[in-house]
């Protein structure tokens, strides 16, 4: 088996899942639609991917992500964005989005 850093094959990177009842779960997706972040590894993170925040019904604030389709949108690129940044992961602290709080935001 070759690290990822060395194989020529990134089929790791991405997959689409024809069976799912639930595609497309995003709007907008404009490269080959990328499954294998079906539930965002950056949700208790600051992204810079379009979220509202909600109360639930237990008093806890949560991130609806459902316009985003940033870990979607092709295997190389959505794999490349999660990547960097969770190189360097902060915390969301439950605020609303603001563009301003995002900074050294890894570039594409």
């Amino acid at each position: 088996m070759e690290p990822k850093d060395t194989t020529t094959n990134e089929a790791f990177k991405g997959l689409t899942n024809e069976a799912c009842p639930f595609l497309p779960c995003h709007k907008g997706v404009e490269r080959e639609f990328n499954c294998l972040f079906c539930y965002c590894p950056l949700i208790a993170y600051e992204c810079p991917g379009p979220y509202q925040v909600f109360t639930d019904r237990n008093g806890m604030k949560r991130k609806d992500c459902s316009a985003c389709t940033l870990p979607h949108d092709g295997y190389r690129r959505s794999w490349n964005f999660i990547q960097r940044w969770l190189e360097r992961p902060r915390i969301w602290d439950g605020s609303d989005q603001d563009p301003k709080r995002i900074k050294d935001a890894p570039s594409e």
